[in-house]
C-alpha cells in the first residue's frame, strides 16, 4: 500500500478533468479516474455520487454563497443592488480557479448531457435567487426577472473570464456586464 496523500477529493477532480480532456467524458470510467488519482473506486464514491458530479460538486456551495449574500444585503437595497452583493461574493469564489474553470467548461461544452446539467444548475440558481429576493419583500414578477438577469450577468461574465488570454478579474467582468445590462434596460 502506498503512502497516504492528502486532498483525495482534489486529486480525483484533477484526474477526472485531465482524463475527460484527453479521452472524452463518455470514454472515461470511474475506475480510470480513481487509478489516475492513486485511489480506489470506493474512495471515489465517498466523495462523488458519479463521474458527472466531479464537474458539478461546487454548484451547491455557489448557490448557497450567492443566496446568503443576497439575503444579507443591506435592507434598503433595490433588487439589482442586492444581487450585485451576491455577484461580488461569487466572484471571490472564482479568484484562483480560472484554469480549472476553462478546462471544466471545455469538457461540458463537448457533451450534450453535461450541457443539460449545467442549464439545470443555472435554473436552480435563478430560482433560489428569486426566493431570496421574495424573502426580502420583492414581489413577482420582479423577483424572478431580477434573478434571471443576475444569472445572465454571471454567465456572460464567466464566459468572458474563461476566454483564452483574458486577464480581467471575474469581479471586473461582472461589473462590466452589469453596466451593459443597465444600458440595455435603459435604452442607452
Amino acid at each position: 500500500m502506498g503512502r497516504w496523500e492528502p486532498d483525495a477529493r482534489g486529486r480525483l477532480a484533477a484526474a477526472a478533468l485531465a482524463l475527460y480532456a484527453e479521452r472524452g467524458y463518455e470514454q472515461t470510467t470511474v475506475a480510470e479516474i480513481a487509478r489516475s488519482a492513486g485511489l480506489t473506486e470506493r474512495t471515489f464514491f465517498r466523495h462523488y455520487a458519479d463521474k458527472r458530479e466531479v464537474l458539478f460538486a461546487g454548484a451547491g456551495e455557489l448557490e448557497d454563497l450567492f443566496v446568503r449574500a443576497v439575503a444579507g444585503a443591506p435592507a434598503p437595497a433595490a433588487p439589482l443592488a442586492a444581487l450585485t452583493v451576491g455577484l461580488d461574493a461569487v466572484a471571490e469564489m472564482f479568484a484562483d480557479r480560472r484554469e480549472f474553470a476553462r478546462r471544466r467548461h471545455a469538457v461540458i461544452t463537448a457533451n450534450a448531457e453535461l450541457q443539460e446539467r449545467e442549464l439545470i444548475k443555472l435554473a436552480s440558481l435563478a430560482a433560489a435567487l428569486a426566493g431570496a429576493l421574495r424573502g426580502r419583500g420583492v414581489a413577482e414578477p420582479a423577483a424572478s426577472l431580477a434573478a434571471e438577469a443576475a444569472v445572465a450577468v454571471f454567465k456572460i461574465a464567466f464566459e468572458r473570464w474563461i476566454a483564452p488570454a483574458e486577464e480581467a478579474s471575474m469581479q471586473q467582468l461582472i461589473r462590466e456586464s452589469l453596466t451593459e445590462l443597465k444600458a440595455v434596460a435603459s435604452g442607452a
